[in-house]
């Protein structure tokens, strides 16, 4: 039995959008990284990013629990001598609301090159508009809603430009379907009648020679 693994660019990328007010940040960032990862499909690949986008507007109406917005207390550090330094939850989300959620979602994710690649899918913004419609977003209730197994849904070929160029190159034989031109209409030509029979000739007779014939007798 062989098991399914996907490639690169195949599978198509679906987008998802999930409203935070009053959402708590560690619950909701558990809905949101599967669904980046794409663990909510059955094509979920390890070394493949095959998640999906998600959408999550009025990131600055999320909260914690307890006293978390004060006893909590994000580090951050330069790489320089002296550059490491501490901010508080509350004064991190007066300054940067989104990084709050941003920060919850990466601690979930894998550390590594293909985790910046499936972070990079998550879009937040303040408010509840998003410059994302063209993408025609599926909600998601927040906590519960969680996305319907569809399977593989691959992504679909373009179309070949050119009169056989793309088969061409690919060493494959381009076949052409000629299609029938229409004939330009042209002025019926009356039919021409046919010529009268000729009258047929009358059989000889028994007793009469026919022109150039010896009668017998003669020598």
């Amino acid at each position: 039995m062989k098991c399914y693994q996907a490639k690169a660019g195949e599978l198509a990328k679906h987008w998802y959008v999930i409203d935070a007010e009053g959402m708590v940040v560690g619950r909701l960032a558990a809905q949101i990284a599967p669904i980046l990862m794409g663990k909510h499909r059955p094509t979920y690949t390890p070394h493949i990013d095959t998640g999906d986008f998600v959408i999550v507007t009025n990131v600055d109406k999320v909260v914690f629990t307890g006293e978390k917005w004060r006893q909590k207390v994000y580090q951050r550090y330069s790489g320089y001598p002296g550059g490491q330094k501490e901010e508080a939850a509350w004064k991190l989300f007066q300054r940067r609301p989104e990084r709050i959620l941003e920060l919850a979602v990466q601690r979930m994710m894998p550390k590594n090159k293909i985790g910046r690649h499936m972070l990079a899918k998550m879009k937040l913004y303040v408010g509840k508009d998003h410059p994302h419609q063209a993408q025609c977003p599926i909600p998601l209730e927040p906590l519960s809603g969680r996305p319907t197994p569809s399977g593989a849904v691959f992504v679909t070929e373009p179309a070949a430009k050119g009169n056989g160029s793309t088969a061409a190159r690919n060493g494959a034989p381009s076949t052409l379907h000629a299609e029938p031109v229409p004939s330009p209409d042209l002025p019926s030509t009356p039919a021409l009648e046919a010529p009268p029979a000729e009258p047929a000739l009358p059989a000889p007779s028994e007793h009469e020679t026919p022109a150039g014939t010896p009668e017998s007798g003669q020598s």
